[in-house]
Parts: structure tokens; C-alpha cells; sequence
């Protein structure tokens, strides 16, 4: 790769690296500027009922990973080859995939609100904000998995700078309405969650002004090639994404889990502290969904191009940036974490205590949780299948039992078992890799 060949791609990583971190803002953020905003206007337990919501977030967000992210891998891999008839099929049916798993979803938030929130909520106290923020939050479950969707196609489509302007716009759209709804309107925090879905729906419509353009390569194609079922691409590209969906299934019975476990351990304080501590994850994803987009995306180009040393500089880069971005927020929330709890709307003293300490080990924490989860996309995209998906079930369910035991054992130091259990799997990973004797060169 010569200096002007070096010149362009560094251009075309960071336009993609910047644009997917925008892009994890719709995953994350909506739910962050929830949680500010009701914790200020509403009050604590309306942040604990959002916490307790994002179980569903987390799974619709896996659902998107499982029927979108895969299929924009396959997808950049087929641009990379030039084939663009498969590409649009695979979009396609990756599109078709989402709109009816949104619809089922929203089926049960319609018909089953009360036993889709007993699933989630333990607490008598929170039951009924949960359930009015989740209900909103189902029905407009098509609307989350569009959008997530289109992300994916469009940034990989070669127009990741409309995707960062939809983005902006939608959380602005979202946190404007937050601010009507709640406190001129006082309609609660349900409208919450209705400002999030509205503010999808802006970023959908300006999203499909790229299916219009001279520049897409992608369009709506319900005939496949000779030889090729629609059920045969669908399986191909949750093949593809099983490894990132299964870490994210994971993830989601972890949050599952560790909110029944914290609120049966620690009480009310104990799940508010929590709740920020997720809160807190949403900063770290921010980072690490855009560092794994842009390798699963960008990465995957190169890949189909066969091209092993840009591949590398791809993942050379990734790997410095999310380490600067980790250091900086540390840095930050050990400098001020009051400052991070107040920022919720806390001002009890035994809140305020509790959420200080358990965001000072959390945030040291998470560093060995983003180079896990990054490190399980270099796997993937090399075709170690195997690590790949030993580490999507390991991401999370080595949290879940450390967890309890210690809320059994040593419940004082119950926030040290994020750390504890992924240590446990850096050293598995380890061995793992001295196993298959790997060997990080394209095959």
C-alpha cells in the first residue's frame, strides 16, 4: 500500500469509524437522555424503571444483530466482490426479517403489557412505571428494528455521513419531545419512550432518501438468484451474526439476571447505583459499537477483497481507539462520579454513596469487557467460528454465576463481579487461542 493508497484509507476508516459511533447513539443514548431527563423531572425509581426496561431494549437490539448486523457483513463482502444482485437480495430479506419480529413483538406489548412486565420487574414499587414505559416501548418495536436496520444498510451501502446527520437529528427530535412531553404536557414517562419511537421514525424517513440517490447500490430485490431461497439467505445471514446475537442474548439474560439479583441484595439504592452503572455502559458502547460496526462493516470489505494488510491496519486502528476512548472515560468517572450520579437526578445521601462506589469498579470493569467483545469480531471475520462462539456465550453467563455467589458469599463486594468474571474469561480465551494455534491471516 503506497503513501496515497494509505492517505485514502486512513480518510475512509475514520469516516467510518465516526459515522458508526453516531450510529451506536441509537442503540444507546436514547435511553441514557431517558434516564437524565425523567431522573430530573420525574424521579429516581423512573430510572430504575428504565434500567429495568432496557432487558427488552438489550433483546431487540440482539434481534437486530442476529437479522442485520450479520447480513451487513455479507452484504459488505458482496459490494467488496461487486455482486450487487446478491447484495440487495440479502437486503432484502434482512429488512422483511426485522419488520416481522418488530411486529410479534409489538403484538405482545399490545395484548400482554401486564405479564410482559412481570417478566421483567421484581419490585411492587416500580411495577407500574415499568410497564408504562415498556408498553410504549414494544408497540413501537417494528419502528426500533427498522431503523437499526437501515443503519447497517446504509453505512455499508457507502453512505455512512447520512447516516450520522439521521442520527443526529433523531436524538434531537427524541430529547426535544422528552422535554414537551414530561414537563410542559406532564404526560409522564410513558411519552418518554413515545419521544424515542417518534424520534426513529424522522430518522427512518430521512434514511430513505438514500434509496432515491444516484449512489445506492442496494434496492429491493424479492427474486433471487437462480438456485437461491429466501429461507437459504435467511439462514446464511443468521449464521453470520449468531456469534454477535448469542453475545447479545447473553447480555440480555445478564440484565435480567443481575437486576433481580441486585435489588435482592442491595435494595433500592443497590438497583439505582446499578441503573447508572448500565447507564455508564451506554457511554462505553458508544465506543465499542462503533469500533465492532466499522470492523464488521469497513472490516468486512476488505475481507472480501482479500486484502490481509488493510485488514490489519483496520483492526490496528480499532484497537488503539477503543483503548484511548476506555481511558478517557475512567478518567472521568473516577474524577467525578458524583457528578455522574447527580446527573440522574439523585440527591439522597445513601444514593449518592452507593452509586459513587459502584461506578469506581465498574468503570475499571468494562475495560476487559470491550476487548473481549472486540477481539470475538476479529475471531468471526477470520473464521474461527469456534472462539467466536465460545465467547458469545462466555461474555455474560461467567458474570451470572460469580454474581450470585457473591451476593451470597461476599455481598459487600458484589460490584467487583463484572471484574472478577471476566478476567476468568480473558485467561479461557487465552488458552483457547494457544489451542487451535491461531494464526491471524485471511483464509
Amino acid at each position: 500500500m503506497n503513501q496515497a493508497e494509505r492517505k485514502t484509507f486512513n480518510k475512509e476508516f475514520w469516516v467510518f469509524l465516526w459515522s458508526s459511533i453516531l450510529i451506536a447513539l441509537s442503540a444507546c443514548l436514547g435511553n441514557v437522555i431517558d434516564a437524565i431527563i425523567v431522573g430530573n423531572l420525574i424521579n429516581e425509581d423512573a430510572v430504575s424503571a428504565i434500567n429495568i426496561s432496557r432487558t427488552m431494549i438489550q433483546f431487540m437490539f440482539t434481534l437486530n444483530m442476529l437479522l442485520a448486523t450479520g447480513a451487513g457483513m455479507l452484504v459488505g463482502m458482496q459490494l467488496g466482490k461487486k455482486n450487487l444482485q446478491r447484495a440487495s437480495y440479502i437486503f432484502t430479506v434482512s429488512m422483511i426479517a426485522c419488520l416481522v419480529a418488530g411486529v410479534i413483538i409489538a403484538a405482545c406489548g399490545l395484548f400482554f403489557p401486564d405479564a410482559s412486565t412481570r417478566l421483567l420487574c421484581n419490585s411492587e414499587q416500580l411495577f407500574e412505571p415499568t410497564k408504562a414505559y415498556l408498553r410504549v416501548m414494544m408497540l413501537g418495536a417494528p419502528v426500533y428494528l427498522l431503523c437499526w436496520g437501515a443503519d447497517t444498510m446504509v453505512s455499508v451501502d457507502g453512505s455512512p455521513k447520512l447516516v450520522s446527520l439521521s442520527i443526529f437529528v433523531d436524538n434531537a427530535v427524541h430529547l426535544i419531545l422528552d422535554i414537551i412531553f414530561i414537563k410542559y404536557l406532564g404526560w409522564g414517562i410513558a411519552s418518554s419512550s413515545a419521544a424515542t419511537v417518534i424520534g426513529h421514525v424522522v430518522g427512518i424517513a430521512m434514511m430513505a432518501f438514500h434509496f432515491l440517490s444516484a449512489k445506492n447500490n442496494l434496492r429491493l430485490v424479492f427474486k433471487s438468484e437462480k438456485g437461491v431461497r429466501m429461507l437459504t439467505t435467511l439462514k446464511d445471514l443468521i449464521s453470520q451474526g449468531a456469534p454477535l446475537a448469542i453475545a447479545s442474548v447473553c447480555l440480555t439474560l445478564l440484565l435480567f439476571c443481575s437486576n433481580r439479583i441486585v435489588v435482592s441484595t442491595l435494595g433500592r439504592a443497590g438497583i439505582f447505583a446499578f441503573s447508572i452503572c448500565m447507564y455508564l455502559l451506554q457511554i462505553y458502547n458508544l465506543f465499542l459499537g462503533g469500533v465492532c460496526r466499522t470492523l464488521q462493516t469497513f472490516g468486512a470489505i476488505q475481507v472480501g477483497k482479500g486484502d490481509n494488510e488493510a485488514f490489519t491496519l483496520v483492526q490496528r486502528k480499532s484497537f488503539n481507539f477503543i483503548t484511548v476512548a476506555m481511558v478517557l472515560t475512567c478518567l472521568f468517572v473516577w474524577i467525578w462520579p458524583e457528578l455522574a450520579v447527580k446527573t440522574f437526578g439523585a440527591d439522597e445521601p445513601d444514593l449518592i454513596k452507593e452509586g459513587c462506589y459502584a461506578l469506581s469498579v465498574f468503570a475499571f470493569s468494562l475495560i476487559p469487557f470491550c476487548y473481549i467483545y472486540t477481539i470475538m469480531i476479529v475471531y468471526k471475520l477470520y473464521n474461527y467460528n469456534q472462539i467466536a462462539l465460545f465467547i458469545s456465550f462466555a461474555l455474560s453467563l461467567t458474570v451470572i454465576p460469580v454474581l450470585w455467589l457473591m451476593s451470597i458469599l461476599l455481598p459487600q463486594y458484589l460490584w467487583f463481579s463484572y471484574l472478577i468474571a471476566y478476567i476468568i474469561e480473558m485467561i479461557a480465551i487465552y488458552l483457547l487461542h494457544r489451542k487451535y494455534n491461531v494464526k491471524f491471516e485471511l483464509k
